[in-house]
């Protein structure tokens, strides 16, 4: 199963460094999103199939833990788990991060089997979460023909 993964960072070369460490780290791809800031990740979101979001937390126009309140606020990005990868280092901030849902954390700069690790681990949280959700498959024996 590949994925598909929605990067948000300001920079273009930070966008890009991840994607080629994602590519790097083994971890199958479908297809890559970029986004300069929150407000642009929205209107991604709006409008394809994301599994993960990786996303910077100071972004102009929109930071990312106003994008990770946006996520959690509508019904259809809920279940998205949103990773943060950012030189943010004050314990206050990732205490509000957690307190607000984010799914996971790596600091910059970062080896590819710490994003390989990270995005493992939360994928499987989040679509092991969304199998036991699912409803249970009728038996036989409960069929209508």
């Amino acid at each position: 199963m590949a994925f598909n993964i929605l990067v948000a960072d300001d920079s273009g070369t930070m966008r890009a460094v991840i994607k080629k460490t994602v590519e790097m780290s083994g971890v199958p791809v479908g297809r890559f999103f970029d986004a300069e800031n929150g407000q642009e990740a929205l209107g991604i979101l709006e409008n394809n199939w994301i599994d993960v979001i990786l996303s910077d937390i100071n972004m102009p126009v929109m930071g990312g833990m106003e994008l990770l309140q946006e996520v959690n606020r509508n019904e259809d990005f809920r279940r998205i788990p949103l990773i943060f990868i950012t030189t943010e280092s004050s314990e206050a901030r990732m205490d509000e991060a957690r307190r607000l849902g984010v799914a996971g954390y790596v600091k910059k700069p970062f080896m590819p089997e710490t994003i390989k690790k990270m995005l493992y681990e939360v994928l499987e949280k989040a679509y092991q979460h969304k199998a036991e959700e699912a409803p249970a498959a009728p038996a036989d024996d409960d069929m209508d023909f």
